[in-house]
């Protein structure tokens, strides 16, 4: 009964929102810096699925979390260099408050040293069970109809908890903060040569930066210093748009944080799928021919494993196959495009999709458009209705942004009591999980956080060279040619 009540649709009137789906959707293709959302989910049912909510709608199933050091290196702390425990919500919660943990999978991890974080988890999966609950999630109020949890990914961390800062190279992001507070850097596609871009670790469709962010090791990246960081506190209820390959650091910052995300196709998608068909042929070709022993960790645990020539060979065929396709579409429907055209060419998101099991390149279709780190066209600003309801991240100096951040306020419709959908549980995750680690051992890369391994190391690397090879700037370029030459 209180689940049925829960996802009760708001009645007219009860919930006007700022801006209609139209407007909303149009500000979202089109803005190019980021911003928040406030007043636009106040009768969203999801804005109950705190961590309690779910522990009993979920009962007892176990999930994937991701656990690394709370002490600040110089180092990122990638996912290579974390450990991994499966363990219910209801574990987590305890652990999370701080209590004793004598057994179980939390037992090794000192809470005041470690936070954990399950992160990527698609709703679609976690729900499978009960599709009843897509419907909590309508992104259809942002202007993209049939879209809900069924498409969106949910993250559960504790204070501390963190993704390394990345670009993504697919879509736009709208992220709806449910429990808790996020603090989100942000940094414009122009700024891609001064966060020293690599594809070490690999994983689709990432491109990681080698700075730690919050403590950024200025001798080896001084270039570090010329970002313009922009720099947010997301609060409950509200949603914040990342526009494309806006780079990204993101940190809980209370004791326990819940959001929701989900990946909105953009029509440049499809030249940055081929892109990203050369990357993956590359790295996997010069890293798998290094020595096993060498120990570098350079697939991320979010693939499944190192693909092969002839299946990456495959897989750029298809990709460049599915760029013309597109094309030749694109060009007959020139004539009567539309804002609503373009959402009906759109499929569901596939960030890191592609590597779940079951899941093969053909069967997540991207668009394109033209692609560039920083030459964006500038949006009108006068276009745009910045204002209580839609609030600009604002650049921030280098000083400010490390240690602080802006707050957006809204006026409370959105936020849930906090007594509401409380109840106690366990939660299961049903996706394939592909690292996990039980054991007391720590990671001896998670020890090394006050340098680089390599740092010692005067002769250049594989990754050294894969830098330069994968570069964005480089592959968007290879990726242009092989079109080119394919298209004569």
């Amino acid at each position: 009964m209180a689940e049925a009540e829960s996802r009760r649709p708001a009645a007219p009137g009860e919930d006007v929102k700022p801006f209609t789906p139209e407007k909303t959707k149009e500000i979202v293709m089109s803005l190019q810096q980021p911003a928040v959302f406030c007043n636009m989910v106040g009768d969203w049912p999801a804005l109950h699925w705190n961590a309690k909510y779910l522990s009993a709608v979920l009962d007892g199933k176990t999930i994937q979390f991701r656990l690394g050091l709370k002490t600040m290196g110089l180092v990122p702390q990638f996912e290579t260099r974390c450990s991994y425990v499966k363990a219910t919500l209801e574990e987590f919660l305890a652990w999370s408050c701080g209590q004793p943990c004598l057994s179980g999978p939390f037992s090794c991890y000192e809470f005041s040293k470690y936070w954990a974080y399950a992160d990527y988890k698609y709703i679609a999966r976690i729900f499978e069970d009960k599709p009843e609950f897509f419907q909590d999630i309508r992104w259809s109020d942002f202007g993209f109809p049939g879209r809900s949890g069924k498409e969106s990914t949910l993250w559960i961390g504790s204070e501390g908890a963190n993704t390394p800062c990345h670009l993504d190279s697919y879509g736009c992001n709208l992220v709806l903060q449910v429990q808790g507070r996020k603090r989100w850097h942000l940094f414009p596609p122009g700024d891609t040569s001064f966060l020293y871009p690599t594809r070490i670790p690999y994983e689709e469709s990432s491109v990681f930066s080698k700075v730690n962010i919050t403590n950024p090791d200025l001798k080896r990246f001084p270039k570090f210093r010329n970002t313009t960081a922009h720099v947010v506190t997301l609060s409950p209820g509200q949603v914040l748009l990342v526009p494309r390959h806006w780079w990204h650091y993101v940190e809980s910052i209370d004791p326990i944080t819940i959001s929701i995300n989900s990946w909105i196709e953009l029509d440049a998608d499809h030249e940055a799928r081929v892109e990203e068909a050369i990357t993956r042929m590359l790295v996997c070709a010069i890293k798998s021919a290094e020595n096993p022993s060498d120990g570098d960790p350079w697939l991320n645990p979010t693939e499944v494993e190192a693909t092969s020539h002839e299946i990456n060979l495959q897989y750029l065929n298809k990709a460049v196959l599915a760029y013309f396709k597109w094309q030749k579409a694109s060009e007959s429907e020139q004539p009567c495009s539309s804002s609503s055209d373009a959402e009906q060419r759109t499929t569901a998101s596939c960030k890191r999709r592609k590597r779940q099991v079951g899941c093969e390149p053909e069967g997540c279709r991207l668009l394109t458009h033209e692609f560039g780190f920083s030459t964006f066209k500038a949006e009108n600003p006068q276009k745009i209705p910045f204002g209580p309801h839609l609030i600009q991240v604002l650049p921030q100096s280098q000083e400010t942004s490390s240690v602080g951040a802006v707050a957006v306020e809204s006026d409370g419709r959105d936020l849930p009591h906090e007594n509401e959908g409380g109840h106690f549980g366990k939660l299961h995750c049903t996706r394939a999980q592909l690292v996990m680690s039980n054991d007391c051992e720590t990671p001896a890369h998670q020890m090394d956080s006050d340098g680089s391994p390599n740092a010692s190391q005067t002769a250049l690397s594989t990754n050294d060279l894969l830098d330069c090879l994968v570069n964005p700037h480089v592959i968007n370029s290879v990726a242009r040619l092989l079109l080119e030459r394919t298209g004569v």
